[in-house]
Formats: C-alpha cells, structure tokens, sequence
C-alpha cells in the first residue's frame, strides 16, 4: 500500500484531486467515510473534476463528470445520471491507519 495524505487533509464532505506514480485518483470524504476512485470517467476516459480539487455537484452528494455531467455515488462510484447509468467509477482499496490514508494501486 501507498500513502495517499493525511486525514486531515481531507475534512468531511471534500473531495482532493492526486497523483500517484502516473495515476490520477479522487478521494472523497464523506461523512467521515474516505472513498478513492481513478480520476476517469468511466464514459470518456476523462478526468472529472470542474476545477482542481472540486469532483462534487453543489450539494455535495455525488460525484459530478465536468464533461457530460453524470452523476456517480459517492458510496459505490455506480453511474445514477447521465450518459453512462450502471456504469462504475473504478475504486481503489484503501486503508485509514494512524490518521492516514491508504491505497492500493492498480498495476500499470
């Protein structure tokens, strides 16, 4: 596993662009619940974010494509709206030991 930040980096109902070995990820805390996905939607293979750091719709609920505008759970990474529903964000396993982050990346 590799260190991703500290928790405090990421307060609650925030989301954190990172570069990790060549691999764009997205955490999301929500409710004190750390999420991690691959940076790419899953519909165009772009990244998601409007601005640096910024992956949630204004109510921060979900997961919001800057592209097309899909909207993806924050829970599961699952497509609920746009032009990809079902489809899936691509999850990282992560680890919370010590007040720090956790991921497991993929192989490249």
């Amino acid at each position: 596993m590799q260190l991703l930040c500290s928790l405090d980096t990421l307060p609650t109902d925030t989301s954190k662009g990172f570069q990790l070995n060549d691999i764009s990820l997205l955490a999301v805390n929500k409710h004190d619940n750390i999420h991690v996905y691959l940076n790419q939607c899953p519909h165009r293979g772009v990244p998601l974010e409007w601005q640096p750091d910024q992956f949630l719709d204004l109510d921060k609920n979900f997961i919001q494509c800057a592209t097309h505008g899909a909207l993806f759970r924050i829970e599961d990474g699952e497509c609920i709206a746009g032009p990809c529903p079902g489809e899936m964000l691509t999850s990282i396993p992560t680890k919370i030991d010590q007040g720090q982050i956790w991921v497991n990346l993929p192989s490249t």
